[in-house]
């Protein structure tokens, strides 16, 4: 795999291109597929003071996805340590991941909804809060607007183009982006499903099923009469 160095107003001296070579090796050893990785190297002064210090990037280009990390430092060796920690912490969940491979066991919404989530390790708002928020008394931030009155209850939007790909996949790019959970399109069923992270090294996907969702909302129904 290609390592390809960059700086601005920083020297890449031979001494730290070797540091930082021996040490990324461990990333080609986790990330056998990967095509190419980048290490960036900033130099710039703290304010106010002779002290200079260093930011370090790095980015690992594989098939269809991207590890990405960066750190500042009071040196560029130090710098290059921490980003380097965080990009071995997501490349060894690459490596390390489990997911079901007999069945994608896949919890109901209506399954989840009767157990109140346990299985799903997911802690439901408050009914209260959820109905204040839909009243419009507790105000929601919408969009990228920034924040300016403080609120218990922030909403963010965000639109991103659906994807088409496979559990084992939507993992894969969950761990990359360093994110708990990943929403995608399955495309095994042309369902909308999210992959999230439970507890140690196991994972979970989550769907929607119109007609149990029908059903519980009967029963809630009939229950509540």
């Amino acid at each position: 795999m290609e390592i390809t160095f960059g700086a601005k107003g920083a020297d890449i001296t031979d001494r730290f291109r070797a540091y930082a070579e021996e040490k990324l090796a461990k990333v080609t050893q986790l990330l056998p597929r990967a095509t190419a990785l980048d290490v960036k190297l900033t130099r710039h002064a703290v304010p106010h003071t002779s002290v200079a210090g260093g930011r370090v990037e790095i980015t690992v280009h594989g098939p269809g996805s991207i590890i990405r990390a960066e750190s500042d430092g009071p040196d560029k060796y130090m710098a290059f340590d921490s980003a380097y920690h965080r990009v071995m912490e997501r490349a060894r969940r690459v490596h390390d991941k489990r997911t079901d491979h007999g069945g994608r066991k896949r919890t109901p919404l209506h399954e989840a909804v009767a157990t109140g989530f346990q299985q799903v390790d997911i802690t439901p708002a408050d009914p209260a809060v959820v109905e204040a928020v839909r009243t419009g008394s507790i105000p929601t931030i919408e969009g990228e607007q920034q924040e300016t009155d403080w609120s218990p209850v922030v909403i963010r939007q965000k639109r991103f183009p659906s994807k088409r790909m496979s559990v084992r996949d939507a993992v894969d790019q969950m761990e990359l982006v360093g994110h708990p959970f990943y929403l995608f399109v399955d495309d095994a069923s042309g369902e909308c499903a999210v992959v999230y992270r439970r507890k140690g090294w196991s994972y979970g996907v989550i769907t929607l099923d119109d007609q149990a969702s029908e059903a519980a909302a009967a029963d809630s129904e009939r229950a509540a009469s």
